[in-house]
């Protein structure tokens, strides 16, 4: 399968350890990096064995390397470093940088699906505005226009609507902070946008103390991961009727716009709440914007869960059918005693 990430959002991929030590492997790995690479940027490539006698690629495993790589789409801008013991101590504790086989490429072209789609061979040219030169530097890049933006790429998404969006954004995160002052403080570090459209939620929240993981479920209307990339943001696609993949208690913070109403009658909403649970931290926090009759069944299932809640009026006032629920996952053992610092 493909990577779950936008065409092409990466300056720089490493393949280290990958394992790729048959022909038919190797057949493989080239087509997702073209697709995850930005033009004219590094990847370098370093196969090694996880086996205990570390048994290094025979010969013929860079002869198939540079031959896939001998295209228009790669140059091979270094030549594999030889390894000055060709059969290492089984004791050896670790490779060091004149031990390793590397090879570099220059990525140039290439483009393809990715979520849900088996990988096939498909190289074709990059569109232009995706060049990695259009992108101005972090953080002016948070709300400047994006080039898939600018270029229309985009169906619904002009550069009118874009700054829109993001002056909304604005105006929602100072809303949030004087709901929830901790906020500004670095007490939420990692946090998760559930439905991040164009990334607007994490740009106007960035700061040193935080990051944001921003995600595009597939089922959303308009394919916009890209354009947070282009932000300088990260992100991936994901279903919510499934697990994300993380540990649990990952995430300090978890913000959910419009999520509930987008998955209604495609999954439970039980489902998504108790993976929400799983990802949170014990005295994390959770603000879920949406219709009210969505929240009111949200408020009554995450009662059970252990949850304090409060709901709160749209910034515009309370006449708008748009809410904000507040949430906290409280802290509990199984004697039964509960605390929570908010």
């Amino acid at each position: 399968m493909g990577f779950a990430f936008p065409n092409p959002p990466l300056p720089y991929l490493t393949t280290i350890k990958c394992q790729w030590h048959a022909p038919a492997q190797l057949a493989a790995p080239p087509q997702p990096i073209t697709r995850r690479r930005l033009p004219s940027t590094f990847s370098p490539a370093a196969p090694s064995s996880t086996s205990r006698r570390r048994i290094l690629p025979p010969p013929s495993y860079w002869r198939h390397a540079v031959l896939l790589t001998s295209n228009p789409t790669f140059k091979t801008l270094a030549p594999p470093l030889s390894h000055p013991h060709p059969h290492p101590h089984p004791k050896t504790p670790s490779l060091t940088s004149q031990t390793l086989d590397l090879v570099f490429w220059k990525v140039g072209l290439g483009i393809c699906s990715c979520r849900y789609k088996k990988m096939e061979t498909c190289i074709s040219p990059y569109p232009s505005h995706i060049a990695g030169e259009q992108l101005k530097p972090f953080p002016e890049r948070l709300y400047a226009i994006p080039p898939r933006v600018s270029s229309g790429s985009i169906p619904g998404v002009t550069a009118d609507s874009y700054s829109k969006d993001s002056s909304l954004w604005k105006k929602h995160v100072k809303a949030y902070k004087r709901i929830n002052s901790l906020l500004d403080t670095g007490r939420y570090r990692n946090i998760m946008d559930m439905n991040a459209g164009l990334g607007g939620f994490a740009a106007a929240i960035q700061s040193s103390k935080l990051w944001v993981m921003n995600v595009v479920p597939t089922i959303a209307e308009k394919n916009t991961l890209g354009v947070v990339y282009e932000r300088g943001l990260t992100g991936i696609y994901h279903d919510w009727c499934e697990g994300f993949s993380t540990y649990p208690r990952t995430y300090d913070l978890i913000h959910a716009n419009g999520l509930f109403s987008l998955y209604d009658n495609k999954c439970n909403l039980e489902d998504i709440l108790l993976e929400m649970d799983r990802i949170l931290r014990p005295e994390g926090a959770v603000i879920i914007r949406d219709e009210v009759d969505v929240l009111v069944k949200v408020k009554k299932t995450v009662a059970g869960m252990r949850w304090e809640t409060r709901m709160v009026d749209h910034e515009d006032g309370p006449l708008v059918p748009e809410k904000i629920l507040v949430a906290v996952k409280q802290y509990w053992t199984l004697e039964g005693n509960t605390t929570t610092s908010q």
